[in-house]
C-alpha cells in the first residue's frame, strides 16, 4: 500500500453560484477561467495535505477542486501518510504557530523525523507531479515537501492557513523549525496579512481568506422539516413530532442522501424543538476552548434554565492528524460530568460520524440553523470558517476576536469578544442576545448578506488564478526564497 492516497473529487457545475454572486462577478470568474486555461495548457494542479476529513481545509478542497474541474483545469488531490509521532510534531507545530505551547520540544530528533516521512511521502508524489505542474501544499504537515519538489522541477505554493497576530517565543521557535523547507517555495499564500513572516519576500506573498459554498452539503437550505428530521434522527434534539423519516440533503455528487446515523450524544436531557440552543461546532481542539464555553455556560449562563449548550466536534477516532482531539474531549466530558445535575441536564457532548463526510455535514448545516445563537470562542484561530457557515445561515455568532473571526463578524453581524478567556463577558453576550429575537433576527440577516458579499467560492478561486499566472510568469526566475 503506497503513502499517498487521491481523494477522489466530484465536478461542481459553476453556474449554480451565479444566482448568489450576481452576473456581474459570475462573467468575471469565467472570463478569468478562460485565460488561466490559454496560459496554462498541459499543466496540472495539485492540491496537497495531510487529510482528507475531518478539518476545513478538507472541506474547502472538497468545493474547490469540483468547482475547478468544471472550469475546464486539470487539478487533483493527494493526502500524504504519517505515523503517530509525525502528527505529534506537526500538532505541537500547529500550536506554536498560533503561539501556544512548547516549540522548545522541536530539536533535531524531531526535523530529522519530520523530514524523514516527508522524503518518503515525496518518493511518491513525484512519481505523479511533472516539471512545470503547480502544486499547492497545505500546512505545516506538507511543508517539508517543497523542497523536493522544486528540485523536481514543480513550482510550489506553500499555503498557511493558520496564524497569529503576535509574535512570542513558541511562534518564533516555531517558525525557525519550519523556515528550512518554507522558504524553497515559489510563493506563499496566508489568509490573513498579519500572519506573513517577515522574513518572506512580500512580493512573493498572497492573502487569500477560505471561503464557503452556498451549495455544499454544509451549507445548502434546509426546509424546516429536514432540519428537524436530521436532529431527531442524531438524537440531539427530543421532537416526536419530527416523524417524517431520514432528513434529506444534496451529496456533492448531486445525488439524494439521507441523514441515516446516530449521533454520539452525552447528556441528561435534551432541549424540545422550541428551547433556545447555543452551539459551538469545532473540533476538538483545545484552542478551540470547548472546555471554555462549557464553564461559561455552566457559570453565567445556565442559572436562567430557559436555554441549552450544545458542544459538537467531529469522532474521535476518524481525524488522523489530530492526535489531541481524543484528550481534549475526554476533558470536556470529566467537566461535563462534575457539573450539579441542574445544569448538566441543560448541556450536551455531541460528537458526530464521519464515516460518511456529506452526511456529516448535513449534521452540521441542521444544528447551526436550529441553533438560536451560534459561538466561536476560540482561544486562537487561523479563521475559523464555522463563522462564516453559521453566518450564511442567517445565525448570530459570537466569536472571539482573535485571527480570522475578526474579519468575519463585521458590526452589526454579530458580537466579537476582546477576551477569550472572560467567561462573563462571554455569558453576558449570550443571555443579552438570548432575551432579545429580534435582535438575532436582524443580526442573523445581515451576517448572512456580509458573507455573501465576501467569503464565497469565486472570489477564493479568482485570488487563487492571480497567484498560479504570477508563479507560472516567474518559473524562469529562481525560487523567491532563494
Amino acid at each position: 500500500m503506497g503513502l499517498i492516497r487521491a481523494v477522489p473529487s466530484f465536478r461542481r457545475p459553476i453556474a449554480r453560484l451565479e444566482p448568489v454572486i450576481g452576473a456581474e462577478r459570475y462573467a468575471r470568474l469565467l472570463s478569468a477561467a478562460a485565460e488561466f486555461r490559454a496560459g496554462f495548457a498541459g499543466r496540472t494542479v495539485w492540491n496537497v495535505n495531510s487529510t482528507a476529513v475531518g478539518g476545513g481545509v478538507a472541506e474547502m478542497l472538497q468545493v474547490l477542486v469540483g468547482y475547478v474541474e468544471d472550469l475546464g483545469v486539470a487539478i487533483r488531490w493527494l493526502v500524504i501518510h504519517g505515523d503517530a509521532d509525525f502528527f505529534a510534531i506537526t500538532k505541537r507545530v500547529h500550536n506554536g504557530i498560533h503561539g501556544h505551547g512548547n516549540a522548545a520540544g522541536l530539536g533535531a530528533a524531531e526535523a530529522d523525523h519530520y523530514t524523514r516521512v516527508l522524503a518518503a511521502n515525496a518518493v511518491e508524489l513525484l512519481e505523479r507531479v511533472q516539471p512545470g505542474d503547480i502544486v499547492l501544499l497545505h500546512d505545516p504537515q506538507t511543508a517539508g515537501l517543497a523542497a523536493p519538489l522544486v528540485e523536481a522541477g514543480a513550482l510550489v505554493l506553500w499555503r498557511c492557513h493558520i496564524g497569529a497576530d503576535t509574535t512570542n517565543e513558541a511562534t518564533e521557535a516555531t517558525w525557525a523549525f519550519l523556515r528550512p523547507h518554507v522558504t524553497v517555495a515559489y510563493g506563499w499564500v496566508f489568509s490573513r496579512r498579519a500572519y506573513v513572516p517577515p522574513w518572506l519576500p512580500s512580493e512573493q506573498v498572497w492573502i487569500i481568506p477560505p471561503s464557503i459554498d452556498p451549495f455544499a452539503a454544509k451549507n445548502q437550505e434546509l426546509d424546516q422539516e429536514s432540519v428537524r428530521a436530521i436532529l431527531a434522527t442524531i438524537g440531539v434534539v427530543d421532537d416526536v413530532s419530527a416523524t417524517g423519516g431520514p432528513g434529506r440533503f444534496v451529496r456533492r455528487d448531486g445525488q439524494a442522501g439521507r441523514v441515516e446515523r446516530p449521533a454520539s450524544v452525552v447528556a441528561d436531557g435534551l432541549p424540545g424543538p422550541r428551547d433556545d440552543l447555543l452551539v459551538q461546532v469545532s473540533r476538538w481542539d483545545r484552542l478551540k476552548d470547548m472546555d471554555g464555553v462549557l464553564r461559561a455556560y455552566a457559570g453565567h449562563v445556565a442559572a436562567d434554565r430557559t436555554s441549552y449548550l450544545a458542544l459538537v466536534g467531529p469522532s474521535v477516532a476518524d481525524v488522523a492528524d489530530d492526535p489531541e482531539g481524543a484528550a481534549v474531549y475526554g476533558e470536556c466530558l470529566l467537566r461535563w460530568r462534575s457539573l450539579p445535575p441542574a445544569v448538566r441536564s441543560r448541556t450536551l457532548l455531541v460528537t458526530l460520524p464521519l464515516d460518511d463526510v456529506d452526511e456529516n455535514a448535513a449534521m452540521v448545516n441542521a444544528l447551526q440553523r436550529h441553533a438560536s445563537i451560534v459561538t466561536q470562542k476560540s482561544l486562537a484561530e487561523g479563521f475559523g470558517l464555522t463563522v462564516a457557515e453559521a453566518m450564511w445561515k442567517g445565525r448570530p455568532v459570537i466569536g472571539s476576536a482573535v485571527g480570522g473571526i475578526n474579519d468575519q463578524i463585521a458590526p452589526g453581524t454579530g458580537v466579537l469578544l476582546p477576551d477569550p478567556t472572560d467567561l462573563p463577558a462571554f455569558g453576558a453576550a449570550v443571555r443579552a442576545l438570548l432575551q432579545d429575537p429580534e435582535q438575532r433576527a436582524r443580526m442573523g440577516a445581515a451576517a448572512r448578506a456580509h458573507v455573501r458579499a465576501k467569503f464565497v467560492s469565486d472570489l477564493h478561486l479568482l485570488r487563487y488564478a492571480d497567484a498560479f499566472a504570477a508563479i507560472v510568469a516567474s518559473a524562469g526566475r529562481a525560487p523567491a526564497g532563494q
